[in-house]
């Protein structure tokens, strides 16, 4: 009986293929609108994290004024000190890596190019914290970090501009005023997480920074990577004391500086990612009972044609339940092709935003799953009424209908 009834539904489908494609539209939309959103979202979220994990591992940003953002107070608040980034260092538990840091915009000039970008001037340890990687050449010696020799790293879009397809290594780069060998090139990172390029940066060791291009020996913030298991809680309540005793702040004195935690910048816009993808989830997903009304509408119209067929299977003994398994197993069918359908153009949609997008594609078994299932029980819901309308016709009444 299962299979008799499901070989009539599929020739009712079939008979009938532009109504059938007709009626299963709004739910092939919602299911689609509903994996697309979620899919996307995920992948706008994973990207967001590995932005700010690109940051540095477990990476506090110290900044001096009191907060972040316009009207911090930072021009006036004083800037730190090389031996700021060395006491954290060295007097902090749970501390891997500190490093001090001063940027500042030039032009650069090599191989008879021209180049604008940002000149910072830090340790070895710089890299460790920000997880840089050298594509070619060598860190800064201990030698060349004391002295403030004129040496530099170069990020790849300055060695692309600068140099093309030749060698940087051992070449001269004219950094302001200064001329300095390229010792290193480092690793490609990317975009940033608020678009900047990452790759676009010359890395020269503080000293030479301060005592040759900038001419003070000012810090403009401090970055500090903290061991993985410790207690980020605790290590800025210790960070936040003892900056306070080298900048000689009172019990009563506010902070003159800020601490930024990535870890928590990136889970508030991750969290705020997933607020947004499931609330354009949602709204998608009220296209799903759009769709299950058309399916219950021609299905009521279905029943109207065919009532005189209707009446002549109950006359033959045919039973109510048959019939209505009949017409809920034609409305389950229709739904679901409808889910099957959203799911295949989910998936390229996806794939081609992803793309478009530059986020990571993530396939989610689950939301696919979830969503199929949805468009069958739609199927359940919308197609009963018109079913069970189907099973209580009267056999005489059906046959003379016209």
């Amino acid at each position: 009986m299962w299979l008799n009834t499901l070989l009539l539904a599929l020739r009712s489908i079939r008979r009938n293929l532009m109504r059938s494609f007709l009626t299963i539209l709004g739910i092939v939309i919602g299911v689609s609108a509903v994996i697309t959103m979620v899919t996307v979202g995920n992948g706008a979220t994973l990207a967001v994290q590995n932005q700010i994990s690109g940051l540095g591992t477990n990476l506090l940003q110290i900044r001096p004024g009191q907060r972040m953002g316009p009207g911090s107070g930072s021009s006036i608040a004083p800037l730190f000190k090389e031996g700021d980034a060395e006491a954290i260092a060295t007097q902090i538990g749970g501390v891997a890596a500190a490093a001090p840091q001063s940027r500042t915009g030039g032009t650069l000039v090599a191989n008879g190019r021209n180049w604008a970008s940002i000149i910072t001037g830090s340790t070895n340890a710089w890299l460790t914290i920000g997880n840089w990687t050298l594509a070619q050449g060598r860190e800064f010696s201990d030698a060349e970090l004391r002295a403030g020799a004129s040496v530099c790293m170069i990020g790849e879009t300055v060695r692309r501009e600068l140099f093309g397809s030749s060698p940087a290594l051992g070449e001269s780069l004219r950094v302001k005023q200064i001329s300095c060998e390229v010792i290193g090139v480092l690793g490609a990172k990317g975009p940033g997480s608020f678009g900047n390029d990452q790759d676009d940066l010359v890395l020269v060791p503080i000293k030479t920074l301060q005592r040759r291009i900038t001419g003070n020996t000012q810090v403009n913030d401090l970055l500090v990577s903290m061991a993985d298991g410790s207690d980020s809680t605790r290590v800025k309540a210790s960070l936040t004391q003892l900056l306070r005793e080298r900048r000689n702040l009172a019990d009563t004195d506010e902070d003159n500086f800020n601490v930024l935690d990535t870890k928590q910048l990136a889970d508030t816009l991750s969290g705020t990612t997933k607020v947004m993808t499931t609330l354009l989830g949602a709204v998608a997903a009220v296209s799903l009972l759009v769709g299950g009304i058309g399916i219950m509408n021609i299905m009521l119209v279905s029943v109207t044609e065919r009532t005189r067929e209707i009446g002549l299977r109950l006359a033959i003994g045919a039973l109510e339940r048959e019939v209505l398994l009949q017409f809920l197993i034609e409305a389950v069918m229709l739904s679901s092709l409808g889910g099957l359908t959203g799911i295949a153009l989910a998936t390229g949609a996806s794939i081609a935003l992803s793309s478009l997008m530059g986020i990571p594609y993530l396939f989610d078994p689950t939301i696919n799953l979830l969503s199929f299932m949805f468009s069958a029980a739609i199927g359940v819901i919308f197609g009963f009424f018109p079913a069970r309308r189907a099973a209580g016709l009267n056999p005489i009444d059906a046959l003379r209908h016209e």
